[in-house]
């Protein structure tokens, strides 16, 4: 008769762990993009204006704006990061689920859920995308060509005021392009080279696997994006009649500067989205940690 009770309990599934807030992934991605910010502003002018070399770039921001400069436009960093990014984490977990991507998923699965999930969140984060780039992008021009956006709001009202609605759309054909790629690469590459690097004697699920990860995740990532990333801001930042036309930009840049182009930065690129990749990945592994951690304590509210 003893056996009864512990036969019954051998069958009890064990209790399912509670999905982690949608909204973890934004905030780690603000997190990071915070103190990438100045590398990342680097990079958008030296796509949309002329300059030629990210250090000369950073001097010239320092020399005309002082360290505040390096700054600018961190307010459009913020609504970028917590609509698309958020978007995104969230619907790259949600996809895994849809496709069966379980822990030790192939990399094809976890690139389809990254191209849906980068599909879903380059569509919802595309306003946010272009009041980031046209604050950042900014100061790089003359005076008489600036935007002068007191903050990403009053971007916002300003585009739909003066350029219509539809001004939120400019160039969301390259930006949902760009962050398909995005996601397919730095997203799945993550979990696959993480999950890769559980099965070897040499790693366990703490920091020094979650950075060897992220490291990379954000050189695959780079590579992949730079074509779009280049297409994106250019389109982005232009403005006028025409100006939007993805095959007008891609002539006319090819006709000045060749094909190399779809390169032209890469090397700020790599050096502003490998520490963010980096950054993102551990704080996000870290605010999972700090769920945990309250959940085990009692606190339901996470």
């Amino acid at each position: 008769m003893s056996s009864a009770p512990a036969s019954v309990a051998a069958v009890v599934a064990p209790a399912k762990k509670q999905p982690y807030p949608f909204w973890l992934g934004g905030v780690a991605a603000t997190i990071a993009a915070s103190i990438t910010h100045p590398l990342d502003l680097t990079k958008v002018r030296l796509q949309a204006s002329g300059d030629k070399r990210m250090i000369e770039s950073i001097k010239k921001t320092y020399r005309t704006a002082g360290v505040r400069g390096l700054f600018d436009g961190i307010s459009g960093t913020w609504l970028r990061q917590m609509s698309y990014s958020m978007c995104r984490f969230w619907a790259y977990d949600e996809s895994k689920k849809l496709l069966g991507a379980g822990k030790d998923a192939p990399a094809w699965k976890l690139a389809a859920a990254g191209s849906m999930a980068g599909g879903i969140a380059g569509f919802v984060g595309n306003p946010g995308e272009i009041v980031m780039v046209r604050l950042q992008g900014d100061f790089a021009k003359p005076p008489e060509k600036r935007f002068n956006y007191k903050h990403c709001f009053d971007a916002l009202f300003r585009m739909v005021r003066e350029e219509g609605v539809s001004s939120l759309a400019r160039g969301v054909g390259p930006n949902v392009f760009r962050a398909v790629l995005m996601n397919a690469s730095q997203l799945a590459s993550y979990d696959f080279f993480k999950a890769e690097l559980l099965k070897t004697p040499y790693f366990k699920d703490n920091i020094m696997c979650h950075f060897t990860a992220s490291f990379a995740a954000g050189t695959v990532a780079t590579t992949v994006c730079s074509p779009a990333d280049v297409l994106k801001s250019r389109i982005m930042n232009a403005s006028g009649p025409g100006s939007n036309s993805t095959i007008a930009v891609i002539r006319q840049s090819m006709k000045t500067e060749g094909p190399m182009f779809m390169f032209k930065g890469w090397v700020p690129a790599w050096t502003r989205l490998q520490p963010t990749t980096i950054l993102i990945f551990l704080t996000l592994e870290q605010l999972k940690n700090a769920v945990d951690f309250s959940r085990s304590k009692g606190f339901t509210y996470l």
